[in-house]
This record gives C-alpha cells, sequence and structure tokens, in this order.
C-alpha cells in the first residue's frame, strides 16, 4: 500500500466515523496498518488526511497497541 492510499483510508475512516469516536477510529487506523506504517511518514500521512500533525501520536498509540489487540 503506497503512502497516498494510506492517506486515503485514513480520511475515509476519519470522515466517517461519528465524532465521538474519532481518536478510535484514528487508533484502529494505526493498529490495522502497523505494518504498512512502519518506516512511513506518519506525520505526513495525518497532516495529509486530516489536517492535524499531531494526530500521529495517535496513529502510533495504536501501532503499539497492534501486538496486544486484533479488530473484531
Amino acid at each position: 500500500m503506497t503512502v497516498d492510499q494510506l492517506i486515503s483510508t485514513l480520511k475515509d475512516r476519519y470522515e466517517s466515523a461519528d465524532k465521538r469516536e474519532l481518536s478510535i477510529a484514528i487508533h484502529l487506523f494505526g493498529i490495522e496498518f502497523c505494518d504498512l506504517l512502519k518506516g512511513q511518514p506518519v506525520a505526513l500521512i495525518a497532516e495529509s488526511a486530516i489536517g492535524h500533525r499531531s494526530y500521529a501520536t495517535e496513529i502510533r498509540k495504536g501501532m503499539k497497541l497492534a501486538k496486544f489487540v486484533t479488530p473484531k
């Protein structure tokens, strides 16, 4: 998956998430795409998809959780 595809996927998930579950959607993105995100510019992906570079922290939290959880 390319960086552009990751950006597009995150943008779609963020825009379709319930307002009260935005951070959960970002964490789940990090969990589901952990292996693909390793070595990628996570801050750039967050900024391009959501408009806030700071959400890279939330994506990284999901990446760290990936070894402990699996999405339903």
